[in-house]
């Protein structure tokens, strides 16, 4: 049967050619939107790996008047004292200015033995993991023991822990940091906090401890509040930081704020993707309806002749839809082998997608493209099987 129906393909393929060219072009089309849908889609699954509610940022400029770094010193423990002592605060802690949903990056050049990375850098205290609701995986979180230690200590997340060691241990190991003579050791593996955006995979991060050196660099303060703060509990807050922090501009962001920004923001490119794709997936329907139905017209002979030997009205609208996933076939076989060439020359490592995201958009491509052949090739094929001999032959 199937070297029939390639036979009768062959016979029609100036015909048949504009179908292939259709399908070929939908399956590159369609899996290019796969790709790029379903990348923030299952990252969108990935745990967020910290509690965002509840949780306020507060920025405001480095102080230039102060100098020395006793009275920064003394400016920060103001700070945490003032805000401890208000009541709807539940807890205090300071960071560098890349907390989550910021869009601050600060990165640093490591070095573990011969292999040469990047890696994000935080700079927080001791009860930032408290603070957050971050989870531990491996090791420890920061003590207070660990500002006296002769090699600065760390904590570093699985991003990290599986870029550079993979299976290998990572609790005590040594890495070089950005400074030649800068030695960091490992105490902990915390897990994967999506602090960039929920739509994006978690990078690589390490965590040091805040130091009085850090004080002279811009910091944030995060503020655990209690349910239910509201704007007059803002407006109190930001008067008594004005008191503290004088001659400073002072700005308090809400976490989750933040990330219904983030989340805005990665909306419209999926958007754009959803209706280029609906576009796409109405032409090629409208396409291969077409072709196949003006193919039925050009063959009511042909059906007409097999109708008048004895083939049944199924048969035949069996034979057209099956001719239909045959040359679908075909054009999928031409379109995957173009589209493996990504994974096999390293062509997707520089957008960062991984291998298992391209699988699937080819799975899902090929799956809609054969339901699409299907479903358009049922209602020509369904006008073939009413074709009468007697009548198609007459008017031929």
């Amino acid at each position: 049967m199937f070297t029939h129906l390639f036979r009768l393909i062959w016979n029609k393929k100036k015909q048949n050619f504009l179908l292939l060219i259709e399908i070929f072009f939908s399956f590159i089309g369609l899996f290019v939107a796969f790709t790029f849908f379903l990348y923030p889609y299952n990252n969108y699954k990935i745990p967020t790996g910290f509690e965002h509610e509840n949780v306020w940022a507060v920025n405001f400029d480095r102080v230039e008047d102060i100098k020395d770094i006793d009275s920064l010193q003394m400016l920060r423990e103001s700070i945490k004292k003032t805000l401890l002592s208000m009541k709807g605060i539940e807890d205090v802690t300071f960071s560098s200015v890349n907390y989550p949903f910021s869009g601050n990056g600060i990165h640093t050049d490591i070095k573990y033995h011969e292999h040469d990375t990047w890696s994000y850098l935080y700079t927080v205290e001791e009860n930032y993991v408290k603070l957050m609701q971050m989870k531990m995986m491996e090791g420890r979180w920061f003590s207070g023991d660990d500002k006296v230690s002769n090699i600065r200590p760390i904590v570093i997340n699985e991003s990290l822990k599986k870029k550079v060691f993979e299976d290998e241990d990572a609790l005590g190991k040594v890495i070089e940091g950005e400074a030649s003579d800068e030695r960091m050791k490992i105490i902990g593996v915390i897990h994967n906090a999506k602090d960039e955006s929920e739509a994006e995979i978690p990078r690589a991060g390490i965590y040091r401890l805040m130091d009085t050196a850090d004080l002279r660099y811009n910091y944030s303060v995060l503020i655990k509040v209690n349910p239910g703060a509201d704007a007059a509990f803002e407006r109190r807050l930001y008067k008594s930081l004005l008191n503290v922090i004088k001659q400073s501009n002072i700005e308090i962001e809400h976490l989750t704020d933040l990330r219904a920004e983030k989340a805005k923001a990665m909306r419209i490119p999926l958007i754009i993707i959803l209706v280029v794709s609906g576009f796409l997936i109405i032409n090629v329907a409208l396409g291969i309806f077409g072709v196949l139905w003006y193919n039925i017209h050009k063959r009511k002979t042909e059906i007409a002749l097999r109708r008048a030997v004895g083939a049944t009205g199924n048969a035949v609208a069996k034979q057209l839809v099956t001719e239909a996933i045959l040359l679908a076939t075909l054009a999928l076989i031409v379109g995957a082998f173009f589209l493996v060439q990504f994974p096999l020359l390293g062509l997707l490592q520089p957008a960062g997608l991984p291998v298992e995201n391209y699988i699937y958009a080819l799975i899902y491509s090929t799956v809609f493209i054969y339901v699409l052949v299907i479903v358009c090739a049922l209602y020509p094929g369904k006008q073939a099987a009413g074709i009468y001999p007697a009548v198609a032959l007459h008017q031929d």
